[in-house]
């Protein structure tokens, strides 16, 4: 894991190897200082699996430096770290003690699995979030959520598929994959209303539910079960009982385009669903509803940073490295309790595997790691739909095909799912702004926290995470 700046340790020759990093990006990064006179620029190497994050280590001795990066071109000082104005600017500043004991030891790189022997050695900003900051930032959030209606996530042009609750469940399977989405709003036509939404989880229970009736899953079995058919029997599976003891079916969560962002995302929490309808009706009565829009955390997420671009100052929260706040579930330390149990995979898992997972523990994806616990994929439940390619759920078995082939079924540049990554991922030293700003690009829904070059998977920041911590 890094920090933005430098890390240091002790050796026994009297210099201090010593990590500088850049986490801010570029294409090309060169580091210099007091300690090269000035005259020299040592390049910095960007960080496997981190392209925006650049890295040296270099050898000082004892005492007080300054240095300044040079990139594309540029001088630039890293404005997250201590800092004063000299003969060549502003420039960071650094002050490397002579006792030993007054700085982290050295990972030792012969009992070490990296041989980035610095990985572990790790230095928490001191400044941290005050509780009165926490509020301040919370506060101007809410307000501007409670000032700013659904009307602003429509966007200009775009196209929303809704499906007829009769249709059969296998011809909305292969709808919902061609279209390229993992929700869609139900039209009920007798009704002239909106009934409900098929959404990737629904997929999941299907192919559960048929698997555990046979030894494979058939064409026919999904042809016979109209959309409606399978949300009744879902019903009764779910044995949703009302008061007087019937079961009922929840109603549609849906908002209309002038409800405020703030009861919009509220919706979306509480109802533990990915997104929520925007329908407009015109006439009192609500006949002939308009489907405008599928509102999602992602869209309200993107207008709060458009809003506080040009003045981040005023939330001091997004300024806070992500793990020094409460947010997202991390990979339990040895001796750490974890009330919520971190979920991974290996790559060859079952599927079935995978999809009793995503159920049982209620998380809308799983990181899939090697037998380091390092970064290899992750299953998500919208990846289910790429069985609809070539019939691919009609020819296999749950339990017997791997997460890996599973993927590699949906995985190629014609597939509609298909965006040129699909892990996105960040580090626990940074900034909250800038895991926000990679969680407001559409269809991105998590961020996966890594140790720079191992990629092994330390936590997961979904977008329900942040806007629980944002508003409290």
């Amino acid at each position: 894991m890094f920090s933005s700046g430098p890390v240091t340790a002790h050796d026994n020759t009297g210099v201090v190897p010593m990590r500088f990093v850049w986490p801010y990006g570029g294409r090309s990064v060169f580091l210099s200082g007091s300690f090269t006179g000035w005259t020299e620029h040592i390049p910095m190497s960007p960080v496997e699996g981190c392209p925006t994050v650049f890295q040296v280590v270099c050898s000082l001795t004892p005492g007080y430096h300054q240095y300044k990066f040079f990139v594309d071109g540029e001088w630039r000082h890293d404005e997250h770290q201590q800092s004063v104005s000299g003969n060549y600017g502003v420039v960071n500043t650094v002050f490397l003690p002579r006792e030993p004991d007054m700085v982290p030891s050295i990972v030792n790189p012969e009992t070490s699995g990296s041989n980035m022997e610095l990985d572990d050695v790790f230095l928490r900003p001191e400044v941290r979030l005050t509780e009165a900051d926490l509020e301040v930032s919370r506060h101007r959030i809410s307000a501007f959520l409670s000032t700013h209606t659904a009307y602003e996530l429509l966007p200009e042009s775009g196209k929303v598929i809704a499906l007829d609750v009769n249709l059969p469940v296998k011809q909305a399977f292969h709808i919902l994959y061609e279209q390229g989405v993992p929700v869609a709003p139900l039209w009920d036509f007798p009704k002239g209303q909106f009934v409900g939404v098929l959404s990737a989880l629904d997929f999941i229970l299907i192919l559960r539910e048929l698997g555990n009736h046979g030894s494979n899953l058939t064409e026919e079995e999904l042809e016979t079960h109209s959309i409606s058919a399978w949300k009744e029997g879902k019903l009764h599976l779910n044995r949703q009982i009302d008061g007087d003891g019937r079961a009922y079916a929840r109603r549609l969560i849906h908002a209309g385009p002038y409800d405020y962002l703030k009861d919009v995302a509220l919706k979306i929490l509480q109802n533990k669903v990915s997104m929520v309808p925007i329908i407009h009706s015109s006439s009192h009565d609500g006949s002939f509803p308009q489907l405008l829009h599928l509102a999602s955390l992602s869209g309200i997420l993107k207008c709060i940073c458009r809003h506080f671009r040009h003045s981040a100052s005023s939330l001091p929260v997004l300024q806070q490295p992500i793990c020094t706040i409460p947010l997202g579930t991390w990979v339990p330390k040895i001796g750490e309790s974890n009330l919520r149990p971190f979920a991974m995979l290996r790559p060859n898992a079952s599927l079935g595997d995978a999809l009793s997972l995503l159920v049982q523990a209620e998380v809308s994806s799983i990181p899939i790691v090697d037998d380091n616990d390092s970064l290899v994929d992750i299953y998500s439940r919208s990846d289910i739909t790429a069985l609809a390619k070539d019939k691919a759920y009609a020819q296999i078995h749950l339990d017997e095909i791997s997460i890996h082939q599973a993927l590699q079924l949906g995985q190629d540049a014609s597939s509609p799912f298909y965006n040129g990554q699909r892990c996105h991922m960040c580090l626990g030293s940074d900034p909250l702004h800038k895991v926000m700003e990679r969680l407001a690009i559409p269809g991105v829904r998590r961020i996966l926290i890594v140790e720079a070059g191992t990629k092994r998977v330390e936590g997961i920041i979904s977008l329900s995470d942040v806007f629980r911590f944002l508003l409290g």
